[in-house]
């Protein structure tokens, strides 16, 4: 056999996400790359690894065991890179923070120079809805995850790192006037646009119409802020967003914030871990640099935000 270790990581991440397409996404790679890699390691056996039922793709059983044995063999080549790296003085290991998907926004600018200077850290960015945040951070699978509504049946410790505000959201086409604000029974002439399930924003947003026992229209689901933020430009309907990935469309007239009384919902991004976790040497020291330079870093990448 003449398998490479690329090879391996491609069919575990196939395994892992059950998909090529995925596969790919998550690898920084085209579709036919993986495919052609997928097929090249499965001529190497006599078995198949994996079958396609009804246009899906399934894993063999066969696959299953593959994929574990791949899985072990690249743990034991990332420890011998880590053990390199030690050896000339280099903090080495590997960072996991699952963050939820309106994280994307936040979370690379408080990592980008810390990784920088550590180029010994390997980094396992998990980006998805706030429920499966809490999932992998309660089954103890992440060193660390980013949210903006804490999980309340944790025990959790966690650090600050911004304000998270919402607004009200409609495309240009809207006649709303910039300056004069609307009251809060507007939201109930509009149709809204929704986040599924399990989000954050879904939550807050849910929260404050609750507490002002405010009737809404409600238009669609969507899920992704991605996608809500398309419908909004598209006219489909008004929504309430965080503002921390709308830097682009505000700026090129896309959306506006319609103003509205008691606005903006507000929230923080917290950095939360398990109160009980042991955190590796290169977690301790993460925490660390965030503790000395969050606010060096809200100050510098995101004084557009502030000024909101």
């Amino acid at each position: 056999m003449n398998y490479t270790l690329n090879q391996l990581n491609i069919f575990l991440k196939i395994y892992q996400t059950k998909s090529i397409t995925k596969a790919a996404e998550e690898l920084f790679l085209s579709q036919p790359a993986v495919s052609i890699q997928l097929r090249n390691f499965q001529q190497q056996f006599d078995i198949p690894l994996t079958e396609i039922v009804g246009r899906k793709l399934y894993v063999t059983a066969f696959g299953k065991e593959v994929a574990l044995a791949a899985e072990n063999i690249l743990n034991e080549v990332y420890k011998i890179n880590y053990k390199t790296q030690s050896f000339k003085g280099q903090l080495t290991g590997r960072l996991t923070i699952s963050v939820v998907s309106t994280g994307k926004y936040v979370m690379p600018f408080f990592l980008a120079d810390f990784l920088k200077t550590n180029s010994g850290v390997d980094l396992s960015l998990d980006v998805t809805n706030k429920s499966k945040v809490i999932e992998s951070l309660q089954k103890n699978e992440v060193d660390f995850a980013l949210v903006s509504v804490l999980p309340d049946n944790l025990s959790i410790d966690r650090l600050e790192l911004m304000q998270n505000k919402l607004y009200l959201i409609a495309n240009k086409d809207q006649g709303f006037k910039k300056k004069k604000y609307q009251d809060k029974s507007i939201l109930e002439t509009l149709p809204l646009i929704y986040r599924e399930e399990g989000s954050g924003t879904r939550f807050v947003m849910e929260k404050y119409l609750n507490e002002q026992s405010i009737s809404i229209r409600k238009k669609m689901e969507l899920t992704s802020n991605e996608a809500v933020k398309q419908a909004v430009i598209a006219g489909l309907g008004c929504s309430i967003m965080p503002l921390i990935g709308l830097k682009n469309e505000l700026q090129n007239g896309e959306l506006q914030i319609v103003p509205v009384k008691g606005f903006p919902l507000t929230s923080t991004w917290n950095l939360v871990w398990l109160k009980e976790k042991k955190l590796s040497p290169v977690a301790s020291s993460y925490l660390e640099y965030l503790k000395k330079e969050t606010s060096n870093i809200v100050a510098d990448k995101f004084e557009w935000f502030e000024a909101y």
